[in-house]
């Protein structure tokens, strides 16, 4: 099971703000959607939903937009999917009461602990880094 669109483009904006807090960097909404290719008003709904769950901050005035209320190592991708997509429920009202239900059930279990385990242990940080590595390994192939 991936990402939904919604959780995607949050994370990718996050990537975008992960990528200047250092520097104490602010970017505004219009700057990362065209830089990423999201839609502007989508947009907006995420961060402001991701500002709400305290992991942006937003800054008013003219050179306003939105930076990380806290370093990246410190924001797990599992806040931000909560934050962006609620409480995952298991299976839907389709169950039935049989063992091959039963065996179902509890593999679903098991996918959802590993899905959560793994989304806690990776951070924005391990995120950035990765993408780092990405775009180093691209430049280095131009060369």
């Amino acid at each position: 099971m991936g990402f939904s669109a919604k959780t995607e483009y949050g994370l990718v904006a996050l990537l975008e703000l992960a990528g200047i807090h250092g520097q104490g960097g602010v970017l505004q909404v219009a700057e990362i959607a065209l830089r990423q290719g999201i839609p502007d008003r989508y947009l907006e709904q995420m961060l402001t939903s991701l500002r709400r769950g305290q992991i942006l901050r937003s800054i008013r005035g003219p050179r306003g937009g939105y930076q990380l209320a806290r370093p990246p190592a410190e924001i797990r991708v599992a806040e931000v999917v909560q934050c962006l997509e609620g409480e995952t429920t298991g299976r839907g009202s389709g169950q039935r009461d049989t063992p091959e239900s039963e065996v179902l059930t509890a593999l679903e279990g098991r996918l959802d602990d590993a899905r959560r385990s793994i989304l806690e242990g990776t951070t924005l940080l391990d995120l950035l880094e990765e993408r780092d590595r990405l775009v180093q390994a691209q430049a280095m192939y131009f060369i």
